[in-house]
């Protein structure tokens, strides 16, 4: 009886303990969830210029590929469902949105050549369901 009594209790205490460290973990991954998201929700309805606009699309397709997010036959990432980015920009002058590989694939320099001081604006965030993190996010070219 006194055997019982005492793994009654040691597992009560096994079992505390690991409510506890779940909770920790739990609140560890909201915490990076969050800053992994700020570092794209920054941008929702702020004007960038296209140097700006540049290095979040340079920075995006290192994250891609840090992940080993797949590409299809037009080097363009594959939406994952988890931890893809996609931004995609639409640009005045042809009144078209142009993925961001679209860009960084025919030279990033000649973006920011064409596009440095012209303003954009992030106008959209969409999220990945199943991990709530960006996704995708929209940019539109400003009228001067």
């Amino acid at each position: 009886m006194k055997k019982t009594l005492i793994y009654l209790i040691f597992l009560f205490i096994i079992i505390i303990i690991s409510l506890y460290f779940l909770k920790i973990i739990t609140e560890r991954d909201i915490r990076n969830l969050s800053k992994y998201n700020y570092e794209y929700e920054k941008y929702l309805n702020r004007t960038i210029y296209g140097a700006e606009l540049a290095t979040l699309i340079n920075k995006t397709v290192d994250l891609n590929e840090k992940n080993k997010i797949e590409k299809d036959e037009q080097k363009h990432f594959i939406d994952n469902k988890e931890n893809s980015i996609k931004i995609d920009i639409k640009i005045l002058l042809t009144k078209k949105t142009y993925p961001m590989e679209e860009f960084y694939n025919n030279d990033t320099a000649q973006f920011v050549e064409f596009f440095d001081l012209e303003q954009f604006k992030c106008v959209n965030i969409e999220y990945h369901k199943k991990t709530n993190k960006v996704s995708k996010l929209v940019f539109e070219q400003i009228e001067k």
